[in-house]
């Protein structure tokens, strides 16, 4: 790895020297975060046009920074997207996906046996390497038994949840989710962490604006770098937010949700000015998916002019709101236009920590730091993945549908649409439809709705053809799939429990000798 490495480095160097940071001969590298919404859309925020203008702090962010319009999710569902963003590999790389059926989305509930592979090196573990103090607050979904636990791979803290906040459950066929402090639970959704699912009052964003905020205060006061992922989810439905936040937005509960990330974003950036280390301070902003329709208008965001939403493959799945921030590094009130992905936070972090990726396997997150410090733009496909399938390919301003595919009629019947108003003939199919020999092809920059698919006579249709075809062919060429992590449901896996708590997981009151807690096993 020594050439690479050698140039990452020393261009490192070269940054944090003009910056003047660290001692002398020794500058700290920047401190990294990652703020990963769940289900938000790209039209959720001011900056890409949503009407009601509400999120004054990332727009905010965005004019002090740099905006990604053509940012993309590695999935269009939230755990293969997130195995995704930490070890920079798509999900048919590192595991997250299903052969169950063709071309499935998948992802890890309390019945899904399996999750982040031994194998593959996730983003915390190799940061150590720079000497960063990692924590991830919010929303795992890597899986839930011991072996995947986030301090197994790399993380130093957690607090939240292996899974979404589902519920409530009956705590007898099922429990309710657990919220984990470290290896410790510290209680449960709905009982210890209460939601109102008739109000949608939970102070659970204000929680974990805590946590973020204690973490920053802490290592700084240690003047150590460090990392922290923070995945929250109130935007998930069922969306929340804390009473001040009820009732204050335009766009009802879902805005409400919103409004209340933003803020909290605006107080995690104000702290790192306060402290003076925003100059040495890497912020990132996106979503894992693009926003659930099938929980709008009242509990799903907006995708913007793009089709559908989340669990498909169209651009309203996997486009995701983008925003950079590193102020004195990236210049301020850019727009870059480089195609980008979850992926790439993976390959830019180590770049950041002056490390370089493994050369063991295939990487497909690019480093970013060169389109945001220097403006240069590098050609690269984004290939669009449901399940074991590839179903799309993006190239410059062109996208090439394989297979499309919205939901099964079985589901559209009883009332579940993820394109709902918007029905493109021949597109937004109900049944699996095969592209391969000819797909359908858009021009994303005239028609980022994808409605008008290309004649296939054109010449300009020809063109792209020739294009993309040699692309998808050496990418299938060369793809070795990772073993399957999503295939195996048994909930007979949630009758383990420690001493002193019952068989499914919840918390009795144990013999005096014994915690009154859960721990999740070393």
């Amino acid at each position: 790895m020594a050439p690479v490495a050698a140039a990452t480095r020393w261009r490192l160097l070269l940054v944090l020297s003009a910056a003047g940071l660290g001692a002398a001969g020794a500058p700290q590298p920047p401190n990294i975060l990652l703020l990963l919404m769940d289900d938000m859309g790209w039209g959720d925020l001011g900056i890409y046009g949503e009407p009601s203008r509400e999120t004054p702090n990332l727009d905010r962010m965005a004019a002090e920074g740099m905006l990604f319009p053509s940012f993309y999710s590695a999935n269009p569902l939230c755990s293969p997207s997130r195995a995704a963003l930490l070890t920079g590999r798509l999900p048919i790389r590192n595991g997250f996906y299903t052969t169950n059926r063709h071309a499935r989305n998948a992802y890890t509930p309390q019945e899904i046996v399996g999750g982040i592979p031994d194998q593959e090196h996730v983003l915390p573990e190799l940061l150590k390497e720079a000497g960063y103090v990692s924590k991830i607050v919010g929303k795992w979904h890597l899986g839930h038994r011991p072996q995947f636990h986030p301090l197994k791979h790399g993380f130093d803290e957690w607090f939240g949840s292996p899974n979404c906040h589902f519920g409530p459950y009956d705590n007898r066929a099922r429990p309710n989710i657990p919220v984990y402090r470290d290896w410790e639970m510290v209680g449960r959704y709905y009982e210890e962490f209460p939601i109102n699912l008739k109000t949608g009052e939970a102070n659970l964003t204000q929680v974990y604006l805590q946590e973020a905020l204690d973490f920053i205060k802490r290592q700084q006061a240690a003047q150590r770098p460090f990392f922290l992922y923070w995945a929250i989810d109130a935007t998930h439905a069922p969306v929340y937010a804390s009473r001040p936040f009820l009732g204050t937005s335009q766009r009802g509960r879902y805005g409400d949700a919103v409004r209340e990330i933003d803020n909290s974003v605006g107080k995690i950036l104000s702290l790192l000015q306060d402290l003076r280390i925003s100059e040495n301070t890497f912020v990132f902003f996106t979503s894992d998916n693009g926003a659930a329709l099938i929980s709008a208008p009242n509990q799903g965001g907006s995708n913007g002019p793009f089709l559908c939403g989340k669990q498909t493959t169209f651009e309203g799945g996997m486009r995701e709101p983008a925003i950079a921030w590193w102020p004195g590094r990236i210049p301020a009130g850019r727009v870059s236009h480089q195609l980008g992905s979850i992926m790439d936070l993976f390959t830019t972090s180590l770049s950041l920590a002056g490390l370089a990726p493994p050369s063991d396997r295939v990487i497909d997150g690019l480093d970013l730091l060169p389109a945001m410090l220097g403006g240069q733009l590098t050609d690269r496909p984004i290939f669009y993945y449901r399940g074991d399938t590839l179903m799309a390919v993006t190239l410059g301003q062109y996208k090439a549908h394989f297979w499309t595919w919205t939901n099964s009629w079985e589901e559209f019947r009883q009332g579940i649409d993820f394109c709902p108003g918007q029905n493109v003939s021949g597109v937004t199919t109900h049944t699996q439809e095969e592209h391969t020999k000819l797909p359908l092809i858009f021009h994303l920059g005239r028609d980022p709705g994808e409605r008008f698919p290309l004649s296939f006579a054109s010449t300009e249709y020809l063109d792209v053809l020739q294009r993309v075809t040699p692309v998808v062919q050496q990418h299938q060429k060369t793809l070795v799939p990772g073993q399957p992590q999503l295939n195996v449901c048994d909930r007979a896996v949630m009758n383990w429990a420690p001493p002193g708590c019952e068989k499914l997981g919840k918390c009795l009151t144990p013999p005096e000798s014994t915690p009154k807690k859960c721990s999740w096993p070393h």
